[in-house]
Parts: structure tokens; C-alpha cells; sequence
């Protein structure tokens, strides 16, 4: 692929995602739009996602693999930014599922937008093991999404939804270390007094649920630097004081209440054996409680 064929540079962040990388990779690469680079940043992984995506690379000549020390995601998205070719940036997870369009309905809608500087979509909430749970749907208009922004609501924007025009992330400032686990709300932040936001009205990406997300590994950190990310902002635009409370905009789960949700979900869907593994997470977390006994009775009654 000549320079000039790259349009949009698919910025993905990998660290120890052997899991799921194989999947999303795929979703990338099978887009109806093909003008694309994509770059995974191997961020010290040690299991072997390196290796796995150095075989879709051998194959196809768009994935291109950078590998840093590990340092966190904020260096390995600014190192992928600083490499892009693409004056669009696509954000992308390792664990996530890209609908084919995706790149072809967003760029157009860039296009067709140039006050515009940021494109998100609408989700599919997936389960771990890929089972669809409910869609989410984000306000598409800027005013709302910017307010939802300045409350530290992380799902104002879905991050791996959004691409971004490269030269107004650059003016912004990139991604800032200081703000990392909510570098996403900064950026966006940072990006509205440039130019509008959007999100399209479609389901665009499977975003997939787990243990192991950072929005419930790391709250409580996420919530002291979202407070402190917000009093940057509203100084920064003379907002006045920060209000002392800020609205908890996406609920903490218990282990054993996610297993349950999504238990009933893969039920809703007639899909047994997911139900019966989640059933059977549950009676691990809460092997007394009825509710376990009553998801394990129901999942299993059924062949």
C-alpha cells in the first residue's frame, strides 16, 4: 500500500489480548472501506498477542505492528498517532468487533461534516464470550454529548466507536499520561472546543463486557481523576467552580450481578450453553444466594 491510499489510520492498543485480538482483527480487515492502515501497538504484552498479530500481518499488508516497552495505553495511542499516515484516526479495542461499515459509514459522514471533528456510533453490548446483551445508544448531537462529557460520563462517546480527524487531535494535544484511564473523556473534552461532536445512529461496534475492563478494575481511580480532569476543564473555560458532587453516570456491578445479567440475556436468546456458564460464574460468586440456584435450575432444565 502506496502513502497516499491511506485515508484512515485504525489506532488499536494491545496488551495481553490474545483472548480476543483474533476476532477484532478479523473485523478490521473485512471492512467495505479498504483505504485504511491499521496500527496495533503491542504495549509489552507477554503472552503472545504479538505473535498472533504478526500472522494476520503476514497475510495483509494494511496491519502494521509497533511494540513498546509496556508503559500504558496513553503512550502506545500518542505512539500511534505520531506513526498514522491517515488524516482520519479510527480508535479501536482488542476485545471489540467492528461492524463491516463502520469506516465506510464514518468517513462518510466526516466527509459530508466538516465541522465535525469526532464520530462515534452506538453500541451492541456483548457478553465475554460474545453473546449479545442490549444496544446503547448515546445522544448524537454535540450539545447533549458534551454535557454528558462535563458530568464524566465515559459512555457519552464510546471510545473504541470514534474516529477523529488527526490534525485537530494533534492540536488538542494528544493524549495526556496525566489523565490516563480517562484519557478518553480529556481528549473529547479537548476536542469540542475545536469542533463539533457526533455520534451516528447506528450500531457500529460490539462492545464486549468482562471482568477485566477498566471502567471496573480501576473506578475508583477513574472517578478521582475524573474530578480532577473536570476542574482543568471548567477552569480552562471559566466555568466557575467544579460542583461538589458528580453523578455516578454508568453502574458498578458486582461479579456475581454481571454473571446474572447476562445469564438471563443469553436465556432471552435461547442460547443455553452461554447461559449455563454464566450461571455457573454466578453460583461461584454466590453459591448460597437463591438467585444463583434459580438461574442454574433454569439454564439447565434446558438441552
Amino acid at each position: 500500500m502506496v502513502e497516499n491510499s491511506v485515508s484512515i489510520s485504525v489506532i488499536l492498543p494491545a496488551y495481553n489480548a490474545r483472548r480476543y485480538i483474533d476476532e477484532a482483527l478479523r473485523s478490521v480487515l473485512a471492512q467495505t472501506r479498504a483505504d485504511f492502515e491499521c496500527l496495533v501497538i503491542d504495549d509489552g504484552s507477554t503472552d503472545d498477542t504479538a505473535v498472533l498479530v504478526g500472522r494476520h500481518a503476514a497475510s495483509d499488508s494494511r496491519l502494521r505492528l509497533l511494540r513498546l516497552e509496556h508503559g500504558g495505553i496513553v503512550g502506545a495511542l500518542n505512539c500511534a498517532i505520531a506513526a498514522a499516515r491517515g488524516p482520519l484516526l479510527a480508535r479501536m479495542d482488542a476485545d471489540d468487533i467492528c461492524l463491516p461499515r463502520r469506516f465506510e459509514r464514518q468517513a462518510q459522514f466526516l466527509q459530508e461534516h466538516p465541522e465535525c471533528v469526532a464520530a462515534g456510533s452506538w453500541v451492541m453490548l456483548t457478553d465475554p464470550y460474545g453473546c449479545d446483551v442490549q444496544e446503547v445508544h448515546p445522544s448524537v448531537e454535540h450539545e447533549p454529548i458534551e454535557a454528558d462529557l462535563l458530568n464524566a460520563n465515559g459512555w457519552a462517546m464510546f471510545h473504541p466507536t470514534v474516529m477523529m480527524r488527526r490534525d485537530a487531535v494533534v492540536k488538542a494535544g494528544s493524549y495526556r499520561r496525566q489523565y490516563q484511564w480517562s484519557e478518553d473523556i480529556d481528549l473529547f473534552l479537548r476536542l469540542a472546543e475545536i469542533g463539533r461532536l457526533s455520534n451516528l445512529p447506528e450500531v457500529l461496534l460490539r462492545y464486549r463486557q468482562h471482568f477485566a475492563s477498566v471502567n471496573r478494575t480501576r473506578r475508583n481511580l477513574q472517578m478521582h481523576i475524573n474530578r480532577q480532569l473536570l476542574d482543568e476543564t471548567y477552569r480552562r473555560r471559566g466555568l466557575g467552580p467544579l460542583p461538589g458532587h458528580l453523578p455516578v453516570v454508568y453502574p458498578t456491578m458486582t461479579p456475581f450481578e454481571m454473571a446474572r445479567g447476562w445469564c438471563w440475556e443469553a436465556m432471552k436468546r435461547h442460547n443455553w450453553p452461554v447461559a449455563r456458564r454464566h450461571a455457573i460464574a454466578a453460583m461461584r460468586h454466590r453459591p448460597f444466594k437463591p438467585d444463583s440456584w434459580k438461574l442454574a435450575y433454569r439454564s439447565l432444565w434446558h438441552d
